[in-house]
């Protein structure tokens, strides 16, 4: 590992004050066919390279959802999603990377008070990692902190990333419950272990994990909350601070919003390496025409092909209704609103996993899904992805619970 903190401190990048989310748009589809080519040295590596992570911070991408007052472009978290499913339709390890660490100023740029805030975003760009699950320990310092020590898991983006946002709990003494703290803690007070790779899939990803051993950051770099209880119907901090309303989304689903996109371009490059199946292989039976000339592969290319369509409407329509949400009066993006359009991701994401692992995968054939192929890859990738907290537990049980009983209980009034 080569990346030091000092390598990801100051490198940012004036912001190009002409430039339209349009054209950052354009630079992912522009970046695809290499991201495509370098899929076995990513995994190998187990992050995306050096100069990949040069070529994404020159083209403005870990800045798009930063506030317009500390150099960002503050566009529409919409526009970051879409640039995710580009990146991560061509390698799904480096699309799952650069999400997962990149995505975080908003919800750093919602949560966390202006003194934080300022000190945040100083280098213009920013790379967070963000682990749900409370690890580790937290005490007060002398001069009111906090000292943080653990070991957070599953770290996405941690080779290149400028901060860790964690939880973790706070031991009260005295038969006292933990009281939860989430905090953000900048890379000078963390380092990141040589622990990832040895999955089955997302080998790529990055997903290290941290461990800070007596880090120290100043008490407004702590908030006293359970994750899981974050409400925006109050308002939020980045609501009063900045113009853009996507500052009091809801975060849950704007993390839902993430899987899904991420997914769904996982199974568009698996449509991606079938359509070259298409055209470069046979069928099995006489007369092995092209399989683009069989009946049987072309009902079954346009059932897939249907089925991830469909998904990639779900997770935009669900996107602009996350932004909806934002931008009406206060109170309304209520926890019924977020958990429905976790909801809508989850529905999306099962659809487009469905196309990959009744249709795809099945029918591509045995050489397809020999090791080094971009469809066996593409099939390990979305394995994995689906063993992840948010998709096996979170949206498939806690979510429809809590939807249910938020629902009813307006239902009753």
């Amino acid at each position: 590992m080569t990346v030091t903190a000092n390598d990801v401190q100051g490198m940012a990048l004036p912001s190009e004050p002409d430039v339209t989310p349009a054209v950052l748009i354009e630079r992912a589809r522009a970046m695809a066919p290499a991201l495509v080519a370098r899929q076995r040295e990513t995994e190998e590596r187990t992050y995306y390279a050096e100069d990949t992570h040069r070529a994404f911070r020159d083209a403005g991408f870990y800045r798009i959802t930063v506030p317009k007052r500390y150099g960002g472009y503050e566009f529409g978290f919409d526009t970051f999603l879409q640039i995710v499913m580009i990146l991560t339709r061509a390698c799904p390890s480096t699309g799952w990377m650069y999400c997962l660490g990149a995505a975080h100023s908003l919800f750093a740029g919602s949560m966390f008070g202006e003194k934080a805030q300022a000190e945040i975003f100083r280098g213009g760009d920013f790379i967070a990692p963000l682990v749900n699950a409370p690890h580790g320990t937290a005490r007060r310092a002398a001069d009111g902190g906090w000292i943080l020590d653990g070991v957070w898991k599953y770290c996405s983006g941690a080779p290149y990333a400028t901060h860790l946002i964690g939880n973790t709990m706070l031991a009260e003494g005295d038969g006292k419950p933990p009281r939860p703290l989430l905090f953000i803690v900048p890379r000078d007070q963390w380092e990141m272990l040589d622990d990832w790779g040895w999955q089955l899939g997302l080998k790529g990803s990055g997903s290290h994990s941290i461990r800070i051993s007596d880090g120290h950051i100043p008490s407004h770099f702590g908030l006293e909350v359970d994750f899981t209880e974050i409400s925006v119907t109050g308002g939020t901090p980045g609501r009063d601070l900045h113009e853009h309303p996507q500052y009091g989304g809801a975060p849950a689903s704007s993390m839902a919003l993430e899987g899904a996109h991420i997914a769904v371009g996982m199974c568009q490059g698996a449509l991606d390496a079938y359509t070259e199946l298409m055209f470069s292989r046979t069928t099995m039976l006489p007369p092995f025409p092209p399989r683009v000339e069989d009946p049987d592969f072309q009902l079954w290319y346009g059932q897939a092909s249907g089925m991830i369509d469909a998904a990639e409407t779900l997770v935009l329509a669900a996107a602009r209704r996350w932004h909806e949400l934002s931008e009406q009066p206060l109170g309304a993006f209520t926890p019924e609103e977020d958990l429905r359009i976790a909801m809508t991701c989850r529905e999306a994401t099962q659809l487009a996993w469905r196309a990959v692992d009744e249709i795809i995968q099945p029918t591509a054939g045995s050489t397809a899904v020999r090791e080094g192929e971009r469809l066996e890859r593409v099939w390990r990738d979305l394995s994995t992805g689906r063993t992840h907290a948010s998709s096996a537990v979170l949206l498939t049980t806690v979510a429809n619970r809590g939807f249910t009983q938020l629902r009813l209980q307006r239902e009753r009034r």
